[in-house]
């Protein structure tokens, strides 16, 4: 793994919630730091409800994870464009992430330990 990227496995059970809307919650979740990048927590696609989220024509590149592809989160108040993003085929260095999902935390987003 780069030497400035670490993953480990957070403690307890954590939310996503968008427009009022739980969109998934998990015991599995990963936290990614990066260099001095805020830490993010990655869910696996399992504990999210995908009929939320709608495949985006985004795609971002990262040398050190790879390729990723985005999506936006439709709920019945909004949709919120590319605030989702996956690492569907990571590189072998951060392969732990490989099906899960990362969201843009914000005030139409959030993400907590509950």
């Amino acid at each position: 793994m780069s030497d400035h990227i670490r993953i480990r496995k957070l403690a307890g059970t954590w939310t996503v919630r968008s427009g009022g809307a739980v969109l998934g919650e998990s015991t599995q979740a990963l936290e990614l730091s990066e260099g001095d990048y805020p830490p993010v927590v990655y869910f696996p696609r399992s504990d999210i409800a995908m009929a939320m989220l709608d495949r985006s024509e985004k795609t971002t590149h990262c040398p050190h994870k790879g390729d990723a592809r985005h999506f936006h989160i439709v709920n019945r108040s909004d949709t919120v464009e590319d605030a989702v993003w996956s690492y569907e085929t990571p590189l072998d260095a951060v392969a732990a992430i490989k099906d899960h999902l990362a969201f843009r935390t914000g005030e139409r987003v959030t993400v907590e330990q509950i």
